[in-house]
């Protein structure tokens, strides 16, 4: 008789929520704003995937550009490190050279 008891209690609790104006105003506004609003609750999570990966790229980005300046500095005051350079990423000779390309497989 005791758990029919607090049925019966949990129900009329039940119902007197759902016949509160303010409860149901609340649950409608809450509603709302995670399911209908152009803000809501999955846009968000969208948009701070986005974000992430866009802090992800910027923190790239900015390692290579500051890899490809010192690399260019390098580049500007060794004159060793332009030739070999150039005869790397360009197959450059001089008059006298020959020059083979051996592209392992």
């Amino acid at each position: 008789m005791v758990w029919g008891n607090f049925d019966n209690k949990v129900i009329m609790i039940l119902l007197k929520l759902l016949k509160n104006k303010y409860f149901l105003t609340t649950i409608g506004i809450i509603v709302w704003l995670l399911f209908f609003d152009k803000n809501d609750v999955f846009s968000q999570a969208e948009l701070i995937t986005k974000l992430n990966k866009l802090k992800s790229d910027r923190d790239y980005y900015a390692t290579a550009i500051k890899n490809n300046r010192a690399e260019i500095e390098e580049l500007k005051t060794n004159k060793k490190s332009l030739e070999k350079f150039a005869r790397e990423k360009y197959h450059m000779k001089r008059d006298n050279e020959d020059v083979y390309v051996i592209i392992k497989k």
